[in-house]
């Protein structure tokens, strides 16, 4: 894992928008961002982590973590190509996000607006 991976993986939890408009009051307990969306992220930073670090990152556990991947695989926004032994995750980048409020928009767009326009689509 690389200090970009932590980095973004951080930011994907704090991205909840802990920015309090009243200093007193505790910060929610709840994100803007779904679990598939932090994985999403974590990923995009780096294509060859681990479920055992996505789970440490995100705060779920591994088997969790593989049960989101696998998801976003069916679902048609990852591919998955094992690497020796490890596996290798390419996001396709021009699909619809699964959202009926944000159709319109793609999953490239939401990561580039999440990593401040760092992540492009590879290729």
């Amino acid at each position: 894992m690389t200090s970009k991976t932590g980095k973004l993986c951080l930011a994907s939890q704090a991205i909840g928008f802990r920015l309090t408009l009243m200093p007193d009051r505790s910060s929610p307990h709840w994100t803007f961002l779904t679990r598939h969306a932090h994985v999403l992220l974590c990923i995009a930073d780096d294509p060859g982590i681990r479920l055992r670090d996505i789970g440490e990152q995100v705060g779920i556990t591994e088997r969790a973590a593989h049960r989101i991947v696998g998801e976003l695989i069916a679902d048609g926004y990852l591919s998955r190509e094992r690497q020796g032994r490890r596996n290798h995750y390419t996001i396709r980048p021009h699909l619809s996000l699964p959202d009926s409020v944000a159709r319109d928009q793609k999953v490239g767009d939401l990561l580039a607006v999440l990593t401040d326009g760092q992540w492009s689509s590879p290729g």
